[in-house]
């Protein structure tokens, strides 16, 4: 009924669903999943918002894993080039994880505020 929702909101978020089974004597349906903890914050609201109030979460800290992702990746070689172009504009979860923290700490981050100044302000006077 609301599976799909659910293992969608999981997707969005980085998870991944390690076992599922009906409880014995109700109709409900148990699913046990792994979440990264950066992701976990406001994802009860998340999943009761696409599920209708259907799907309750139940966090519980597992382990610790890394990610096996370089987060300064860009393409290099001629193949990267082909399949994702020039600048590839993609989500890196590890590079997101990294800006979070140093944004949260106060450290410097890479990320631009301002990309194109004149458009950002109307020159020209209204009268």
């Amino acid at each position: 009924m609301c599976s799909g929702k659910l293992y969608g909101a999981l997707g969005r978020r980085g998870g991944r669903v390690v076992g599922g089974d009906l409880q014995s004597g109700s109709a409900a349906f148990r699913v046990a999943a792994l979440l990264p903890v950066a992701e976990s914050f406001r994802f009860a609201i998340d999943l009761r918002t696409h599920t209708s109030g259907l799907a309750a979460p139940q966090l519980l800290f597992s382990h610790w894993e890394v990610i096996n992702i370089d987060p300064f990746w860009q393409p290099r070689t001629d193949e990267e080039y082909l399949h994702w172009g020039e600048k590839w504009d993609g989500v890196n979860r590890a590079k997101a994880y990294v800006d979070m923290v140093r944004a949260r700490k106060g450290l410097a981050t890479d990320r631009q505020l301002v990309l194109h100044a004149e458009k950002q302000r109307t020159l020209s006077k209204k009268k």
